[in-house]
């Protein structure tokens, strides 16, 4: 008897190795894998183009026969590096057309060499064109026949024989190393044809509501489709699926949340918060106002607080988080800030302490009487330097205390904590904010922000166990920042007037942040975002990587950037370093002294990427700007422009126009949106690890559902699984679908039972 849980062997069998290729590399164990192993697209089989009839730009679908396979290697223009190219030709029933396949190293080109030898017959579909004279195929899908290099297909089958044997679309699968579409596509079509029961996840009532097709059904058309209108019913249904069981996760999170019970946070007689906002030289914004509202209202809640603070960078959120904070000390308790680096943590000791003036002297002689202690820990204090801090963090004397990872340790121990403010929230993992507010007696409030916008699917999938709040205005003060792009592969002159511009900034009394991707020289290249890609089909796994020195020019560095200019074109201006590698102190003087003016030009990583703050800083030159990531440009430029001054923000790239590099910088250039930009990085870096105890990966647990082209299907199943859990809490009456979200739990690590 075989059901979606028996060992995939059972309908593989082992033909020269390859069921162990599958198991190991794709990560396929049951015959339910298996079958949830989706095609990734489909070729039209029965409308072959006649290839004598050939029009440029036209798509065409052929069986062909390669005559000619042959590796070459050329220099990437771009990196300087050696790089690999495949070169075929294949002959047809009218003319030879010509194939490359780029790949980043030789196994993979090799790779692509024995699968395309010569002799070897498929079927090819591909954009027709016309080059030095010949046609070629740009971009081919293929379905390749007979025996290849790991014999694949049926040994000595005839093509014509297999293309009629075809439906008429014939499904391309995700591939692996050794593993072709042929293989897959003739397992899962075994399996499809013995599986005895196809379990049914969905409930009746809801596949009615939402016009949704029946679990074999859908199996069937996404496996073997007569047509395009199949294919489109059978993903619904699955996008819908899987957007369901995500959903029903999260809202058992946001229950269960909210049934662990905290002590409600009403203020007191608000002496703090009152003394504090009484001191504010200006006006909260409307968004300010009303999101504190938001917060206000849930601290007062019998049930811990789980929010989300999301806005553009500068819109006020450490703000907003503060009088959250000052509310809690007035309720008697404590507030933490969790930062991700000494250096934002020290940003924002510095900043809270400054905002608060004397109300942060609390325990002191002449203090008032609402105030409170403010105390950083970070994990670079040496233990003499921690033993009051501990002290006064333990006694509850310090009301806010601010720190890195060092407040997860175990030796850390609060009076009473109240509040968890945990900033730049993708830098942390779900444990890690755990181990935190584990800390505390009863479960704590928890306000989430970050500066990165997310848009409405990301955040109700990607962080939906937790309530949203968006501040979208800016405050007063904050002025326009003009963003440029320098192509220097275009126009090497332009650097020159990059530090001509520099040098009018500081003349002009004002002060420039320089940013590069590497601290030294002798730092490998850590590879960008837009190296040339292969045929998309090609498994990324085909060959082993390997580390390569840059034959191209190296990235800047910040050592030699500041020792060049401090020579060179800003001989005369203070110009300093910033970098990982410095001693805690060292990064922390440098700051204050950028910060009190003493340093004309800082060159840095981006440890400045996020919360640091000095009004008179400008300018900033990203040096290298393709190798930064569209989110991290928008939050790195977002440190200039934020005294009331202009800022101006130039991305310095070699990337050539057209490339993908180029266009993420072009995007940046063009907007200040955030929202907008989120979008444009999100379609790029997909999701993230959605359900996952780490939610800063870049590759996506989705496998299905995507939550920019999605949105229609999230929001309704959002507001279904609502009503499954309001009807039918433990999903009884549903055991497949309750079977379903009990293996997307312990797949993310079993929250509910941590919690």
């Amino acid at each position: 008897m075989i059901t979606v849980d028996t060992p995939v062997a059972a309908v593989l069998g082992d033909h020269k190795g390859k069921r162990a290729k599958i198991e190991d590399k794709l990560g396929i164990r049951t015959v339910g894998d298996l079958l949830r192993h989706f095609p990734r697209r489909y070729v039209e089989t029965k409308e072959l183009t006649k290839v004598d009839e050939l029009e440029p730009g036209e798509v065409v679908t052929v069986v062909g026969e390669v005559v000619s396979s042959d590796v070459r290697t050329y220099t990437d223009r771009r990196t300087g590096r050696t790089a690999y190219r495949l070169d075929v030709v294949l002959t047809t029933d009218g003319p030879r057309l010509r194939m490359s396949f780029f790949a980043k190293g030789r196994g993979v080109a090799e790779w692509n060499a024995r699968r395309l030898a010569v002799g070897r017959r498929g079927l090819f579909v591909g954009s027709a064109s016309v080059f030095r004279g010949d046609w070629q195929l740009t971009n081919p899908t293929m379905v390749l026949f007979g025996a290849g290099p790991e014999g694949s297909g049926p040994e000595g089958s005839d093509a014509e024989a297999e293309l009629d044997a075809m439906g008429a679309l014939y499904p391309i699968y995700p591939l692996t190393s050794g593993v072709e579409s042929w293989d897959l596509q003739r397992a899962i079509t075994f399996a499809r044809s013995v599986l005895d029961d196809v379990p049914e996840v969905l409930p009746a009532d809801v596949r009615e509501e939402h016009d949704l097709l029946p679990a074999r059904k859908a199996l069937d058309w996404v496996h073997a489709p007569d047509d395009r209108r199949q294919v489109g019913a059978a993903l619904k249904r699955y996008r819908f699926e899987e957007a369901l069981v995500t959903q029903l996760v999260l809202a058992r999170r946001r229950r269960a949340l909210r049934a662990l019970g905290a002590q409600a946070r009403t203020g007191g007689d608000g002496g703090l918060l009152a003394a504090f906002d009484a001191r504010l030289p200006f006006e909260l914004t409307a968004g300010q106002r009303a999101v504190g509202e938001e917060i206000e209202r849930d601290l007062a809640e019998p049930h811990p607080m789980n929010r989300l603070l999301q806005g553009e960078v500068g819109s006020g959120k450490t703000l907003v988080a503060l009088r959250a904070m000052l509310r809690v000390v007035d309720s008697g308790g404590q507030a933490a800030l969790l930062a991700p680096t000494e250096v934002l943590a020290q940003q924002h000791h510095r900043s809270i302490t400054a905002m608060l003036g004397d109300l942060a002297t609390g325990g002191m002689l002449g203090g008032p009487a609402e105030a409170t202690a403010v105390e950083l820990l970070t994990g670079s204090m040496t233990k003499g330097q921690r033993t009051e801090p501990l002290l006064r963090i333990a006694s509850g004397e310090a009301g806010i205390v601010i720190g890195t990872h060092a407040l997860l340790e175990e030796n850390v121990s609060f009076f009473d904590l109240g509040l968890v403010v945990v900033d730049e929230q993708h830098r942390f993992g779900v444990e890690q904010r755990a181990a935190l507010t584990g800390k505390a007696g009863t479960p704590p409030h928890v306000l989430v922000m970050t500066a990165t916008p997310i848009p409405r699917t990301v955040a109700m999938t990607v962080f939906g166990d937790l309530e949203t709040s968006t501040l979208t205005e800016l405050p007063a003060g904050r002025a326009p920042i003009q963003t440029n792009v320098v192509p220097v592969a275009e126009h090497p002159g332009w650097m020159g007037r990059v530090w001509e511009r520099v040098r009018e900034e500081v003349a002009a009394g004002h002060q420039v942040y320089v940013v590069c991707p590497r601290i030294a020289g002798d730092e490998l290249e850590q590879g960008g975002e837009d190296a040339p890609d292969g045929d998309p089909d090609e498994p990324e796994a085909a060959a082993p990587k390997k580390a390569q020195q840059p034959q191209g020019p190296p990235l800047a560095a910040v050592e030699e950037v500041v020792a060049d200019l401090a020579e060179g074109a800003l001989a005369g201006l203070r110009v300093a370093p910033l970098h990982g590698r410095m001693a805690p102190d060292e990064k922390e003087r440098t700051m204050r002294t950028f910060a009190a003016g003493g340093i004309d030009v800082l060159v840095s990583t981006t440890v400045i990427e996020v919360g640091v703050d000095v009004a008179n800083a400008t300018t900033m030159v990203l040096l290298d700007a393709d190798r930064f990531g569209v989110s991290q440009l928008h939050q790195l430029r977002g440190r200039v422009g934020r005294g009331g001054l202009p800022g101006l923000c130039l991305l310095v790239s070699r990337a050539e126009a057209g490339t993908p590099a180029r266009q993420r910088l072009e995007a940046v250039a063009a907007t200040t949106d955030g929202f907008e930009l989120s979008r444009v990085d999100l379609e790029q870096r997909r999701e993230g690890d959605v359900l996952g105890a780490s939610q800063s990966g870049y590759r996506s647990s989705l496998q299905n559902l995507r939550v920019l082209r999605d949105e229609k299907t999230i929001v309704a199943a959002r507001s279904t699984a609502d009503a499954l859990l309001d009807r039918d809490p433990e999903l009884a009456d549903s055991p497949g679908l309750a079977a379903a979200v009990r293996d997307m739990e312990l797949a993310a690590g079993g929250f509910i039972e941590k919690s």
